[in-house]
This record gives structure tokens, sequence and C-alpha cells, in this order.
């Protein structure tokens, strides 16, 4: 529904945490619920928003990946539900196919106080034909990228009539991919009756701009991104532009962590630091646009299960992700945006972990540096890279192999089926394997990098649930 009034000015930044779901108007079966997947006080964007939506407000939230900001919007979608209608009541709007399978999964679980509500994801980079029989059968929520939500909708293969709960997750970052038109239109198809949630890390302009066109009356909520300083040591080192590369692989090896987010303002900026990295033997692997998702997930899963060091790309290329135990990000190039910057190295030092966010600057970027320090409220800690010693020379190479299998869904494999061939016949420990990944066509398994090539060739000469399998160790 238009609304001529601009939305409220963001209020005071809120800091409300450690209530309990208990004191929300839930319904008794959700919070059995709760409580079976440990949830067990609100986060401050829970308990900031939840009041709002579920007394059936709109709401634009400031918010950053990793703040419990899912579960602030699948409890109102949830609640606004009648599992008794087939038909789509709800739809979550993301920027990634990544970001769309997490909040899917999310609301799955949670999902789970009443029988047979039916989630779907509906995502670019996977093929049309499955969705649509998907969406023939009927679905209650759609969580789906908007250029795939617009291809269902131009088809007459997506039915939104009975929408009563609409959510734009990562908002500005489907702005920063250009997805306003897309979202325009989508939004344009749904009901004007209806609730409306936009979840955002930072506020640019085309937030207000949606806002004022779909929102009725928006609440806002804006929670400060704090950085606990304990947590993420960030340190600053000053160098000549031409040395910014090679300043990164002096990092690595005195550093060593396990896991490093690299990120570069440019795509060819991208390219130049992996081909110093591989150049000096460091496992390092690129996000960029123009891969096919094929590509995309392979690089996102090796260095989500630490079979890869490194992970070279752009704030655009990196929408969405959210990696546990990352253990340092490094600015390679200094964002001209300093909430670009806090974003990004809040990717680290997450939960209990700690995390080092190491910034390169050169005499060039010392305004961009003192913008960053203004929204900090804090001055910059300045290290000298010239006085870094690498800790050893052996090349930094990550604890595990990632090992495909050539079959997926498709073929009903599952986690276990994979873990009982590597566990059972095959003789590994359950220590010896880590993430499992399945998609569509293949399924992904780290295992202990000293033990790769003996697991190709097990489960080779093996079988996974009841079938012979290629398998292969994906390398960079």
């Amino acid at each position: 529904m238009t609304n001529t009034t601009p939305p409220t000015p963001a209020p005071a930044a809120v800091t409300t945490s450690g209530h309990s779901f208990n004191e929300l108007p839930l319904a008794p079966a959700m919070l059995a619920i709760l409580q079976q997947l440990e949830y067990r006080t609100m986060t401050p964007i829970q308990a900031a928003s939840l009041p709002l939506t579920l007394a059936g407000k709109d709401l634009i939230a400031q918010a950053k990946t990793g703040s419990g900001k899912t579960a602030a919007f699948a409890l109102p979608l949830l609640t606004n539900l009648n599992p008794r209608r087939f038909a789509v009541q709800a739809m979550v709007l993301c920027p990634t196919r990544e970001l769309a399978d997490q909040v899917t999964q999310e609301i799955r679980r949670l999902a789970r106080f009443a029988d047979n509500i039916k989630v779907l994801a509906l995502v670019g980079g996977a093929t049309m034909r499955p969705q649509m029989d998907s969406l023939e059968h009927g679905a209650h929520i759609i969580v789906g990228t908007p250029g795939r939500i617009m291809d269902h909708l131009e088809r007459g293969t997506l039915n939104l009539q009975a929408l009563n709960t609409l959510v734009l997750d990562e908002a500005d970052r489907m702005l920063d991919m250009g997805f306003y038109d897309d979202i325009s239109f989508v939004v344009k198809q749904c009901p004007t009756q209806r609730q409306t949630m936009m979840f955002s890390a930072t506020y640019p302009e085309g937030i207000a701009k949606l806002a004022q066109k779909f929102m009725r009356e928006p609440q806002q909520v804006t929670l400060a991104e704090q950085h606990d300083a304990s947590k993420i040591r960030q340190r600053f080192y000053e160098i000549k532009h031409d040395e910014r590369l090679q300043a990164v692989a002096t990092l690595l090896k005195h550093f060593r962590p396990v896991s490093t987010l690299a990120f570069c303002n440019t795509k060819q900026q991208c390219r130049d630091l992996l081909d110093v990295l591989h150049a000096q033997k460091i496992h390092a692997l690129t996000l960029n646009g123009d891969m096919e998702q094929r590509e995309r997930d392979q690089v996102l899963i090796q260095f989500a299960n630490r079979s890869c060091s490194v992970l070279v790309a752009t704030d655009v290329a990196a929408r969405g992700l959210d990696i546990a135990q990352l253990e340092a990000v490094i600015n390679v190039d200094v964002t001209p945006d300093p909430e670009i910057h806090i974003h990004r190295i809040g990717r680290t030092g997450r939960a209990d972990e700690n995390g080092w966010a190491l910034s390169l600057a050169s005499p060039a970027d010392m305004p961009r540096v003192a913008n960053i320090a203004r929204m900090m409220g804090s001055e910059p800690e300045w290290h000298d890279i010239e006085t870094l010693q690498a800790e050893h020379n052996k090349p930094l190479i990550p604890p595990m192999v990632t090992l495909q299998i050539l079959g997926g869904r498709k073929e009903k494999i599952r986690a276990g089926d994979v873990l009982g061939a590597l566990t059972g016949e095959a003789g590994f420990t359950r220590e010896q394997v880590g993430k499992i990944s399945i998609t569509d066509m293949s399924t992904y398994v780290a295992v202990a990098r000293n033990l790769a090539k003996e697991a190709v060739k097990r489960l080779s000469a093996g079988k996974v649930k009841g079938k012979t399998v290629k398998v292969r160790a994906l390398e960079d």
C-alpha cells in the first residue's frame, strides 16, 4: 500500500536483550518448539521488533546477518499463518541463493510447532520445472530471490492472492545488486492488505524510497552494530599502494588464520590478489558475479568447511554470506562507506570466537580511515607491517579437503548416508569427517587432509545408499 509520508526517522539505537520468549503472545506449541531448539532469550533485534510485529505493525529493522533476524521475522510470519489453508500466505525475498537456503531451513525448524507447513525455496541457478511442480502441489511460505520470484509470477505459476506477510531480508544488499525494479514488480503483485517487514544492515536512500512506496506507517528499530573489542582485534597497517597485495600474504603468513575473508573493492583486484596468493602456495578461492551457480556453490562449500584458507571477494559477491568460525577479515582495500567497513569486520568474532580485523591503508586512504574512526568512535590502532615475521615458512594449508560425490538430493542422498559410508565400511571416525553439504546433483563432504586420498579410494570402492558412486577431491 502506498504511503505518502516518509517513514519515521530512526530512533536511538536499541540494545535490549535478555528477555524471555515467554513474554510474547506466542502459541504454547511455538514456545515449546523454541525451548526445544534452545532459543533461551531474545537477541536485541528480536526483543526490539517482536512486540511490534506480533501486534501486526509494519517494520523497518536495521540489523546485520548473525543478529537473530531470521527468527525476528519468522515468528510473526508463522503466527499469521493458517496451516489448514493450503495457499501461499507469506513470502521472504532474499538477495542470494545461499541466504534464501539458510532462511528456508530456519523457518522449517521453527514451523515444526504445527503439522504440514510447507516452506518452498524459489531461487535462481536451479531449474524451473521442479519448482513449478512443487508450486502446483501448493505451499504455505515462499522464500526466494527477486528475479526467480518474478519469473514465476510472469509465467503464472505463483499465486499471491492469499499472501498476508511480506519480508524483504537484507534489503540494502538487494538494492546494491540492482533488484529495485524486480522488487517493485513483485510487491505490486501482493495484496495491499498485508504486513510488511524490511530488514537491512545499512540504511541507504533506496530503503526509504521502498518503504514510502510499499509500507503502512512502518515502525523503525535500529540496532547499533557494536563489536566487542575483546573479540574483534582490529589493526591498521599503512602501506604503499603497490605493496598492498604482497602485504596480504605477509599478514596471512604471520597470523596464520585457518579461515580468512579478504575484501577488495573491485573484481580486478580480487583476480590480482588470487594470483599473488597462489604464487605463494596459499590455498585461496574467489567469488565473483560472473560465476555459474554451481561454481559459486563449490567455492562457498569449500570455504565454509575449511578446505580453503582464503576467500577473496567484493562486497557485492559476498552478500548473504554467513560463515561460522571465521578467524580473520582482511580489508585489502579500505571501503569508502564506513558502514560497509563495520559490516565487513562483524563477520569475524562471532559467538564465543575471537577474530582479527586487519586493514591495509595507503596515504590516499587516510580520509576514509578517519571516517571509519568517527563512526566507530575509536582511534584506529596502527601497526608496522615491516615488523611482522612469518611464524615459519610452511605453506598455509587448510586442514580439510572437500570430496565431491556425484549424486545429491535428486538421488535422495542424505548426510547420514555419506557419514555412514565413511564411518562404516570405510573405517573413518566421526572426528575425521567434517561438514556434509548436499545440492540437487552433488554431495560434498570435508575430510581431514591427510586422509583425503584414502577416503576417495574407499568411497569409490564401496557404496552410498546401496549404489556405487563417483568421487573426486576438489582442490583450487
